[in-house]
């Protein structure tokens, strides 16, 4: 029994764990989002695309880590200068969008962006439409769109635009979203950060870098 048990256990972790990676590969290559990433390596190792049970499918946190190993392997010779690059660009955009509360998100602000990664901005405002005023006062196209609310509360607006030629990607909030999200996770990270936070995050890296080359 004891065996049997041991047995499924380790199939599954086993099977999460490839699917982790294969979800991770995908994300660092193609720059797709978690959800259709954990889809497709679901439907590349199981052949389905309907998505196995709980403890067979790995969370964001375990394919972040399966992320950023996979850049530090196949791509540690590029992938700290294009982050470097977005972060930087992020820095200039969040101050251009300082009237509506712009917080940072997703891989440019966790560290995983890579060739194809739009910079991803969540803004706190009453109201879209001052937003989408703004960019056409500024002489920016744009589309409209929608992405999933961080909430659990279904889908926000989302607006895309080229920014130095780099795609941006701005969700539009109520500013009481705001309340508990800038909390940190069981890891001691936040999900997103503003551009006094970005510039901090930017700083340290430079220091861990200098530090890294002079070893």
């Amino acid at each position: 029994m004891f065996r049997s048990v041991f047995r499924e256990v380790h199939v599954y972790r086993s099977l999460r764990e490839e699917i982790a990676v294969a979800a991770a590969r995908m994300i660092a290559e193609d720059g797709i989002d978690y959800s259709t990433a954990k889809r497709k390596a679901v439907k590349q190792l199981l052949g389905t695309s309907a998505l196995p049970r709980g403890e067979l499918l790995p969370d964001n946190g375990e394919i972040e880590e399966e992320v950023r190993e996979y850049q530090a392997l196949f791509m540690g010779e590029t992938q700290p200068a294009r982050l470097r690059h977005l972060r930087e660009l992020a820095v200039k955009v969040l101050a251009w969008l300082a009237p509506f509360d712009p917080y940072l998100t997703g891989p440019v602000w966790t560290g995983t962006a890579g060739e194809h990664t739009d910079i991803a901005i969540q803004c706190f405002t009453d109201s879209s439409k001052d937003v989408e005023i703004f960019l056409l006062n500024a002489g920016v196209e744009y589309e409209v769109g929608e992405r999933p609310d961080f909430r659990g509360r279904g889908t926000v607006e989302a607006l895309y635009f080229m920014r130095d030629k780099e795609g941006v990607m701005v969700c539009i909030y109520p500013p009481e979203a705001l309340r508990g999200a800038l909390r940190a996770n069981s890891d001691g990270r936040t999900d997103r950060g503003n551009a006094q936070a970005l510039k901090r995050l930017l700083a340290a890296t430079e220091v861990a870098a200098n530090q890294k080359g002079e070893e």
